[in-house]
C-alpha cells in the first residue's frame, strides 16, 4: 500500500475512533477533531518517508490507545460521577490464581 494511502487510512481510523470513544460528548469530539486534523496539517509537508512511517506508527499507537483506554466520564452532581463504558472495555474480571483450575 503506497504511503499517502497509509496516512489517509490512519486519519480515517482515528477520526472513526474519536466518533466511537466520544459518543455523546460535543466538547470531547470537537476538541478531538480538531487536535487530529492540527497534528496531520502541521506534518503534511513531511517528505522523509522514515519520518512518515514514524508518525504513522504513533498515530496507531494513539488510536489504540484511544479505543482501550479511554473512558467516558460525567458530573451528574457534587462528589459523583457517571462513567459509561463501552462495551469492548468491559472484561471478566479473574483475580490472579497460583493454582490452576481444577477441571470437574
Amino acid at each position: 500500500m503506497g504511503t499517502r494511502l497509509k496516512v489517509l487510512n490512519v486519519f480515517k481510523t482515528l477520526h472513526r475512533t474519536r466518533m466511537v470513544v466520544f459518543k455523546d460528548d460535543d466538547k470531547g469530539l470537537t476538541a478531538a477533531r480538531l487536535k487530529i486534523n492540527e497534528e496531520f496539517r502541521k506534518n503534511k509537508n513531511e517528505t522523509s518517508e522514515e519520518n512518515i512511517q514514524k508518525m504513522i506508527q504513533m498515530a496507531s499507537n494513539v488510536e489504540v490507545v484511544l479505543r482501550e483506554a479511554v473512558l467516558q466520564v460525567e458530573h451528574v452532581g457534587e462528589k459523583k460521577l457517571l462513567l459509561r463504558p463501552r462495551e469492548s472495555l468491559l472484561l471478566e474480571n479473574v483475580p490472579y490464581c497460583d493454582q490452576p483450575r481444577k477441571k470437574s
